[in-house]
């Protein structure tokens, strides 16, 4: 079906759709990007792109022979670079009905493992301050502390938040069944009725949860007491008994 012709020019319908789907992708990639570091990375690589095609539109040997070699192993770096990004990505290709069971199974494992690392640093008597990310990406949050990219253990959490170790102090970030972040700074919540009632690890748990989706578990080094904070709210001192389950109700919101 053609949409409209000019001379030797035809835009059909699919070359419609076409054009539609790329600006789509490029769409979400520049959502991906938007408030992070790989935004930098783009735009030097439009600048790039924009002295690759002078080069070859004005017939420089040298500099077409450097960007034809570079496109080699462009590929492999853009993967390498973008790593966190195209996590995201897959992250938000699995919340599609078709991979709901795939990913049943990775909150099952992110459910077990956070709850048995707050119950432990409960009974440590070590403050905890955990982000679990759902769909709103905590990408941002995770650049201000230390990149981990390891899988996710109660062991590990426990060790990440033992006093006077050099993680222990700030939120970490949990992606999928990785621990992307540890030591990250998080925004404090301006909520006025909290302000009083409790300490930096409960207004930096709420102040997450209120820009994103993330269900954030706390854990008090002073009463011992867990709380879970979801939407700028925070419901605090669970029982130990009954944390298991609040946690999955939160998770399956």
């Amino acid at each position: 079906m053609t949409l409209f012709e000019y001379d030797f020019l035809k835009f059909t319908l699919k070359d419609l759709i076409d054009v539609l789907i790329v600006t789509f992708i490029i769409y979400q990639l520049l959502k991906l990007t938007k408030g992070t570091r790989s935004a930098q990375i783009i735009v030097g690589m439009v600048l790039i792109a924009g002295i690759a095609f002078f080069s070859y539109w004005f017939q420089f040997e040298a500099l077409s022979w450097l960007f034809t070699n570079l496109a080699t192993v462009g590929f492999i770096v853009l993967v390498i670079v973008f790593q966190p990004e195209l996590r995201g990505a897959l992250a938000h290709i699995g919340q599609n009905p078709l991979f709901r069971r795939l990913v049943s199974l990775e909150q099952k494992k992110v459910l077990e493992e956070v709850a048995r690392a707050a119950l432990r640093l409960s009974e440590l008597r070590y403050g905890g301050l955990i982000v679990i990310e759902r769909r709103t990406g905590l990408r941002n949050f995770a650049e201000s502390g230390r990149e981990m990219n390891a899988d996710l253990s109660s062991e590990l959490l426990v060790t990440l938040f033992t006093p006077y170790t050099p993680l222990h102090d700030g939120a970490v970030i949990v992606s999928g069944n990785y621990i992307i972040s540890a030591a990250a700074s998080l925004p404090l919540t301006t909520n006025p009725r909290y302000h009083k009632l409790f300490g930096m690890r409960h207004k930096a748990a709420i102040g997450v949860s209120e820009v994103s989706d993330a269900v954030v578990v706390v854990v008090s080094e002073e009463t011992q007491a867990i709380s879970i904070a979801y939407e700028g709210n925070l419901e605090s001192d669970i029982k130990m008994s009954d944390f298991r389950e609040r946690l999955a109700v939160y998770l399956k919101k």
